[in-house]
């Protein structure tokens, strides 16, 4: 596929090497060359410096023949151009543009082939925000993903010492759950990989990914980790888009405080919320967190747009009682360093944007992917069409089905019953399966186990 990405920001260059290892043609813009630089001495692809919504620098980009523009600039304007461009002058048949400020969003029916004719907006703001809310919903989850309109959860937890399951193998899990179906789909020990069988043994603090119909998520989590208790109390620093979006998504059904340095946002976000209590101040002034009752806090979440100020006040709020603290964290390179701190969860926008773009760009009928572990594995949920002469899926048990190595399929939504997978479980037309790639790698062999071959009329 041969794909231009306009900018070369955080999610531009991850984007681009989440790309690159699948055999695409990649061709990014930006205006400034040593960004465009380093990417090329790190990656096969090639760069144009310039403008991103400018006729010539597209042309000079390849936009004539290409199957997709994914425009991810800082600037929504730039982005919202560059796809009228593209339609104007290439019709380019897919565009999609990253828009973040809600004054936009808040007017959908601009978004159309008569109006400003972008196919897919993405939205990191609001992205975070359902990510973060998922967290809350779920104390003691590392990750919850959710898949066939939330119908089914693909849930992070860290097994602790004394855990009912830890010490056990795991084809026991059933034997502590009657009648409730779930699936262990990957498991990581010291950062390594561990393809799970019945007769693998769960070791205190083991990352184990399962999945299960999301009224069943409680009771699994149960077995893996002491269910901690429910979440009443949410402090916020940062009243930028990530943290009003947030407030107001919780204020709701929780008690949330929401610290905003800048006077004039402050009192913008006291007219705005409706229950949050604004507080205008710094999140790192320990008197103010003292005052605030930070020791009875349940979730601290730093969503400013300042990586340290976040790391920082995590921390803080950390050593003072909070019980669950997450810190907004831009820079990749800060993420490992900042979880194997006193921080419980580092938030990045980057894989929460690419997964949703992955979904848009992957072959065969994907509906639905999830970029985990900083994009080492990918969960996705593809829809099998077809019948057994022209699929390679439909009509067959998974035990039959020729999975590339480190993938297996962890549930199916059929209609609106959700199956956990077994061996003998035979996939049909329209089936929505869930499967887990612990190698990224392998991603065309299952585009290709779900496209439909010529003989499908």
């Amino acid at each position: 596929m041969k794909i231009i990405i306009l900018g070369a920001g955080q999610v531009g260059s991850s984007l681009a090497d989440n790309l690159v290892s699948e055999a695409n043609d990649i061709t990014i813009i930006d205006i400034d060359d040593i960004k465009l630089q380093t990417l090329q001495d790190r990656l096969d692809l090639r760069t144009v410096v310039g403008q991103a919504s400018h006729p010539e620098v597209l042309l000079r980009a390849g936009a004539e023949d290409a199957d997709m523009i994914i425009a991810v600039t800082n600037s929504d304007e730039t982005n919202m151009v560059a796809c009228q461009v593209a339609y104007t002058l290439f019709h380019t048949p897919t565009k999609i543009a990253r828009v973040r400020s809600q004054k936009y969003l808040n007017f959908p029916q601009l978004f159309n082939q008569e109006a400003l004719p972008v196919d897919v907006l993405i939205s990191p703001e609001q992205l975070v925000t359902d990510y973060i809310f998922r967290l809350i919903e779920h104390p003691g989850a590392l990750q919850v993903l959710g898949f066939a309109k939330g119908q089914v959860q693909l849930v992070a937890v860290k097994a602790y010492y004394g855990g009912p399951l830890v010490g056990h193998e795991l084809r026991t899990l059933r034997d502590h759950m009657p009648g409730i179906q779930t699936r262990v789909a990957a498991i990581y020990r010291r950062d390594r990989a561990i393809t799970p069988e019945g007769s693998t043994i769960i070791e205190a603090d083991d990352e184990v990914f399962f999945i299960a119909a999301k009224k069943d998520i409680q009771a699994v989590m149960s077995e893996l980790r002491r269910l901690e208790k429910p979440v009443k109390r949410v402090m916020i620093a940062g009243g930028g888009n990530i943290g009003r979006r947030l407030a107001r998504a919780l204020e709701n059904d929780y008690q949330v405080k929401i610290i905003e340095h800048n006077p004039k946002n402050a009192r913008f976000l006291s007219e705005e919320l409706d229950k949050a209590i604004v507080l205008q101040g710094d999140a790192a002034d320990e008197e103010l967190l003292l005052e605030e009752n930070i020791e009875n806090t349940d979730i601290f979440c730093a969503l400013t747009n300042d990586d340290e100020a976040n790391i920082l006040s995590a921390m803080l709020a950390k050593r003072k009682g909070a019980r669950k603290v997450m810190a907004l964290i831009n820079r990749t390179s800060y993420v490992d360093l900042v979880e194997s701190s006193e921080i419980d969860i580092a938030l990045s926008p980057q894989q929460a944007t690419i997964g949703s773009l992955l979904t848009h760009i992957r072959r065969g009928d994907v509906v639905m992917v999830h970029s985990l572990r900083r994009g080492a594995a990918e969960a996705i949920e593809a829809v099998a069409h077809g019948d057994k002469q022209s699929s390679k899926v439909v009509g067959r048990a998974i035990e039959d089905i020729n999975l590339p190595e480190g993938t297996n399929i962890g549930a199916i939504v059929r209609s609106d019953e959700v199956l956990i997978a077994h061996h003998d479980t035979v996939i049909q037309a329209e089936d929505h399966v869930i499967l887990f790639l612990v190698n990224k790698r392998k991603i065309p062999d299952v585009e290709r186990l779900f496209q439909v071959g010529i003989t499908f009329i």
